[in-house]
């Protein structure tokens, strides 16, 4: 049951945190294309990538911290349904060009940061 409390927990600060960051984006850089859930989905791929090479060295993260950070907070603060939609929604506007842009800049930049995020966690563990 701990578990599952400190999970939920993580939820609520990622997702309270994926709505300003995104909102923040969008503030910045327009709504015309989805560049608040890319950024979110870029920070979460590389802390995710941290996260996982933490625990996978034993040493620097509990397995409780590891599910409030990975599963709750990251889980929340990313989004893939987000992405989909919005892709699509792209593609129905008339602006195929943009959903595959928007495509390829999730696939490619999430994967960057995973990879990159575990690069760092391998030098910190």
């Amino acid at each position: 049951m701990l578990t599952i409390l400190t999970i939920g927990c993580g939820g609520f600060f990622g997702a309270i945190s994926r709505y300003l960051v995104s909102g923040w984006i969008y503030a910045i850089f327009g709504t015309a294309m989805p560049y608040g859930t890319l950024t979110v989905n870029l920070i979460g791929s590389l802390l995710l990538g941290i996260t996982a090479q933490l625990m996978l060295a034993g040493n620097f993260l509990s397995a409780s911290a590891g599910s409030f950070i990975g599963i709750g907070f990251l889980g929340a603060f990313t989004t893939f349904s987000t992405f989909s939609v919005q892709t699509l929604e792209l593609l129905e506007s008339g602006s195929p060009a943009k959903a595959l842009l928007n495509i390829f800049l999730n696939l490619a930049l999430c994967l960057a940061g995973a990879w990159v995020g575990l690069f760092i966690g391998r030098h910190f563990s």
